[in-house]
């Protein structure tokens, strides 16, 4: 197919969904609008943020112009039934039992599930045909897809991949710049969960703080409490403790003429943000930051879980080939 896709309406198939992820009917919502009923019923209980962050805004937030999420199916996790519920919810019109049938009816595709390990075969069919697609956070979570998902790219593949904490709008100015701070010497960039689906999430929120030139990883935790040290190049240390039942307070930056502690609660800025820049990439083709970043987000993640499996030894990101 043509890339980029211009000023061409464009039809996107929804992929997922995985155990304490409901990503396609909150980000469905987002493009296509929503019943609020429909969408309280199937993630109130499990999900209660999603109604509730979504119920803060404002008609006119919702919706990017030309752009409709058409098609959904569930595979894994849940199934054709959980999907039904999600594209009443977010009106989407297209249900389909086998992901493969939304090829050649969709522009683009989202793999909204947040198991890395599982992503190199769900998004394989899509990647073949040609289809760009957005694939959620962790772009990989071992050394052998991450080799897949990086070849793909190389040899011409339409791929991004973000968390929504890089589009955090407290975090966002000091992107930009932070020179009142001087030289940042310390990150704490705490976070929920689990770090092989939700380090990422630490990951990205201050990795674009510093840019590229990690060098280590240190994870001293276990699979329920991830304790995890990085060094930068520029000999910025970086602490990422995590687990389930954690409630993060944003992130905290030490620097050489101050601190600050960057907190924020508008989850619907981030993650319309980042879907504003996937499409912003399907009319375009420009990449919103490197892919070489992703690439270096993900070793980080893989050396963390490398580090944790090895006694909580330190790995180094040249261990990790991409390539």
């Amino acid at each position: 197919m043509n890339f980029p896709l211009a000023d061409k309406p464009i039809r996107i198939g929804i992929l997922g969904m995985t155990e304490g992820n409901a990503h396609p009917f909150s980000w469905s919502a987002m493009i296509n609008c929503y019943d609020h009923d429909e969408m309280c019923k199937w993630t109130n209980e499990l999900y209660p943020t999603i109604p509730q962050y979504l119920a803060k805004q404002p008609k006119e937030t919702f919706g990017i112009p030309g752009v409709k999420v058409t098609h959904v199916c569930f595979t894994g996790y849940e199934d054709r039934a959980m999907a039904e519920n999600c594209a009443r919810a977010s009106f989407i019109p297209n249900v389909v039992t086998n992901p493969e049938e939304m090829i050649g009816e969709v522009d683009a595709i989202i793999c909204a599930t947040d198991i890395g390990s599982e992503h190199v075969e769900r998004c394989r069919p899509f990647i073949e045909a040609g289809l760009p697609i957005f694939i959620d956070k962790p772009l990989a979570d071992n050394e052998e897809d991450l080799r897949t998902i990086v070849k793909w790219y190389d040899n011409g593949a339409h791929i991004q991949s973000s968390s929504s904490m890089r589009y955090v709008k407290s975090y966002e100015p000091f992107y930009k710049n932070h020179y009142e701070l001087g030289n940042i010497r310390y990150i704490v960039s705490p976070m929920a969960k689990y770090w092989e689906t939700y380090g990422m999430h630490a990951i990205e929120a201050m990795h674009p703080l510093l840019g590229q030139g990690f060098e280590w990883v240190e994870n001293l935790g276990d699979h329920d409490r991830a304790m995890v040290h990085l060094r930068h190049k520029n000999g910025c240390d970086v602490s990422i403790p995590m687990g389930y039942g954690f409630a993060s307070n944003g992130l905290t930056i030490m620097a050489q003429y101050g601190s600050r502690v960057l907190s924020d609660s508008d989850s619907y800025y981030a993650f319309k943000k980042q879907l504003d820049v996937f499409v912003h990439y399907l009319r375009t083709g420009e990449e919103e930051h490197p892919f070489s970043d992703t690439i270096e987000m993900a070793k980080i993640l893989i050396a963390g879980l490398k580090s944790r499996d090895e006694g909580g030894r330190r790995v180094y990101l040249n261990e990790i080939k991409e390539r």
